[in-house]
């Protein structure tokens, strides 16, 4: 028998463009309640838990690779983007909470709900393939952390990572509260972990602050010999820290949250939490990243060529001619360890976003465990076709790490572009629609972003058809 949602239609069908549309994540919508009245701790504790979800897709793998190699390769030079990136990052994750909380809507919905078919389509597509590079990034981070933790074969690792989806389902059984509890736990293991290295590491304070300052360089095409250039590690770290999956996730588990829509008073204190929450964690994520940089510069720098695979990271902590006295095997155990957590991390916000943007773009329905299992399944091709052509070698799958993330960048702008027009609609948005100068932020933001983007885009055709 057809299982039915909740506006009777069979779970599986095409819905008609502007037919009734489902609540985002219906299975969790709504269903944890917040006190109207209390303390400022136990009401930000309330609404608490989304900004955990999406500060996971600022610490992915994929920030891992980007963030490390930066550090080694340039020293300090790229701390103005990481703290850039991660700006640029609240601004938007505040902008897509917003919207759900608001219309009820998420991004996907809301935008198949205001473009024509073949926009919608096109958009759908290119969102699709930013949530297969992010899901590529999981997979390799996730498979070698196995790999290093316990001797396993590569290629076995790469697909025991394709049935991480039933441990997602098993905590879907308990409740979203539960899961955003075990995201939060992982997330604190891993900024334990890095924080305990740079401890180690004894950076330097003065270079530290002194890379907070953006210089020009940063867009610097010239590369130091067999390394990536500043402005693609730029691009990289920018395409890891701002995944476009993370909009779409934001602007509907804010909506797990029950809130009167019709009620202007709750819908402003709700934004307001939402704010605290998602501003916080993301001020944990910048943290991660800038100590991820530090520990490059600090222990590797001068080694770039050395640390191009997760692998030759795990060597190099134990290792005394890299990372000096404080190498120890310890020391790599719980880089793994951090790695493993980011993976699994990523894994559990990139399946619930998949069905978000799968559902919200088609409105269509399929069970969460075939959804995961297609989204990984593509995702694995190219892991595995690496893993058996390169024979298992790290430094090919960490480069296509790296690839993805600078995918990640060129295709942002796609998501951005929508999430800026609609919260700027006063028609859409009612009294809550965006200040003029966030609109001009918020723009100027897109274009430079979009223009790194084209730069980056035709240094890569002149490297290879020049």
């Amino acid at each position: 028998m057809v299982q039915q949602t909740a506006d009777n239609q069979p779970h599986g069908a095409l819905l008609m463009q502007g037919g009734t549309q489902n609540k985002s994540l219906e299975q969790v919508n709504g269903t944890i309640a917040v006190p109207k009245s209390g303390s400022f701790w136990r009401r930000l504790l309330a609404f608490s838990g989304p900004g955990a979800l999406i500060a996971v897709g600022y610490m992915d793998p994929g920030n891992w690779v980007t963030s490390v190699q930066g550090g080694a390769s340039y020293h300090y030079l790229l701390m103005s983007v990481v703290m850039l990136s991660a700006a640029i990052g609240m601004l938007l994750q505040y902008l897509a909470g917003k919207l759900g909380i608001v219309t009820q809507e998420d991004l996907a919905q809301a935008t198949a709900k205001r473009t024509k078919k073949a926009t919608r389509y096109f958009l759908w597509f290119i969102t699709e393939l930013a949530l297969i590079a992010t899901d590529i990034a999981e997979v390799v981070g996730g498979a070698i952390a196995l790999n290093l933790l316990f001797g396993w074969p590569l290629l076995l690792t790469v697909i025991m990572t394709a049935f991480d989806v039933i441990l997602l389902l098993g905590l879907m059984k308990f409740g979203f509260r539960k899961i955003e509890a075990i995201v939060m736990t992982l997330i604190l293991t891993i900024l334990f972990v890095c924080l305990y290295l740079v401890f180690l590491s004894k950076p330097d304070l003065a270079g530290v602050f002194g890379g907070l300052i953006p210089q020009k360089e940063v867009l610097s095409t010239q590369a130091i010999h067999g390394l990536s250039s500043p402005l693609f590690l730029t691009a990289g770290i920018i395409g890891a820290t701002v995944t476009p999956h993370n909009l779409y996730l934001h602007s509907s588990i804010v909506q797990t949250r029950k809130v009167d829509k019709e009620n202007t008073a709750e819908v402003k204190e709700a934004i307001k939490w939402m704010a605290w929450d998602s501003n916080g964690q993301l001020t944990l994520a910048f943290i991660v990243n800038a100590l991820l940089l530090i520990v490059g510069a600090a222990l590797f720098y001068g080694h770039a060529n050395e640390l191009a695979s997760f692998k030759g990271m795990y060597l190099a902590l134990q290792n005394q001619q890299m990372a000096g006295a404080i190498a120890s095997p310890f020391l790599s155990t719980l880089f793994a360890v951090a790695l493993l957590a980011s993976g699994q991390n990523s894994t559990i916000t990139g399946t619930l976003a998949g069905e978000i943007i799968m559902e919200g773009f088609l409105h269509f329905k399929i069970p969460m465990w075939l959804r995961r299992v297609i989204t990984r399944g593509v995702a694995l091709i190219p892991v595995i076709a690496i893993a058996v052509l390169y024979g298992g070698n790290e430094h090919d799958l960490d480069a296509l790490i790296t690839g993805t993330q600078v995918f990640l960048s060129v295709v942002l702008p796609f998501s951005m572009a929508p999430l800026l027009y609609f919260t700027s609609s006063k028609k859409i948005m009612g009294q809550f629609v965006n200040k003029k100068s966030v609109t001009v932020i918020g723009w100027l933001c897109f274009i430079v972003l979009t223009v790194i983007n084209i730069w980056l885009v035709l240094e890569q055709l002149g490297q290879w058809f020049g």
